[in-house]
């Protein structure tokens, strides 16, 4: 895994989903983000915002339409393996068929130092989950129990959604802008490209207020 030089905690109070996505295009990656909605977050009903920043722990999901002779074998797996700054990375396909995520799992995910999960598919008990503090993010909601609908066929591999690949250990960005993936090969010039725009940006803010036109500011300091 490549280290990198500024800790997690220091890179939540300093970097968000945008700024992440500009530093990536820098270097050639512009395709880090699913441009899909979403929508559904913890974030929307009450609970405190902040850039959600950690490791992706990956689990492959798929819709089943039998009895599951071993019920919720994987997933139990992948929970029980979560260490302190993981990110839970739950790649469906985009299917609502059942809620996958839950209060039980956020329970023993956040025991085990989890600290988001990102849904490609759907949640449920999703205020029990907000009232925990523990940030998800997926693309909706359903009452229904993943048992005999939907199960985990592989943990810690690569998974995609909307055709963007998160890798097992990459870091991951998410806030209400989006969510972001930085390839862990590039993960240092990344994060020090993103560090410097957000600097750029707060001189390019405090010019505009003190009367600099926007295209002056451009001009000036190249940052937008």
């Amino acid at each position: 895994m490549n280290q990198s030089l500024h800790s997690l905690e220091e890179l939540r109070r300093s970097l968000y989903s945008a700024v992440v996505c500009d530093a990536l295009d820098q270097l050639g990656f512009r395709d880090q983000s699913p441009r899909i909605a979403l929508g559904c977050s913890t974030w929307n009903i009450g609970t405190e915002h902040s850039v959600l920043v950690g490791r992706c722990r990956t689990m492959l999901w798929a819709d089943m339409y039998e009895l599951d002779p071993k019920p919720y074998e994987l997933e139990l797996r992948s929970v029980d393996a979560c260490c302190p700054d993981d990110v839970m990375i739950a790649a469906t396909g985009g299917s609502l068929r059942s809620g996958i995520w839950g209060e039980l799992l956020t329970t023993a995910a956040m025991r085990r130092g989890c600290v988001g999960a990102i849904i490609d598919g759907a949640v449920r008990d999703l205020d029990k989950i907000a009232t925990m503090g523990f940030p998800v993010i997926a693309r909706g909601t359903s009452p229904y129990d993943s048992l005999h609908r939907q199960r985990v066929v592989q943990i810690d591999v690569p998974v995609q959604i909307d055709g963007v690949t998160f890798q097992p250990g990459d870091l991951v960005f998410a806030d209400r802008d989006g969510v972001v993936v930085v390839p862990q090969h590039i993960e240092k010039q990344v994060i020090e490209r993103a560090l410097d725009k957000v600097h750029g940006e707060n001189k390019v803010r405090d010019a505009i207020r003190n009367g600099m036109s926007a295209s002056q500011a451009f001009q000036t300091y190249g940052v937008l």
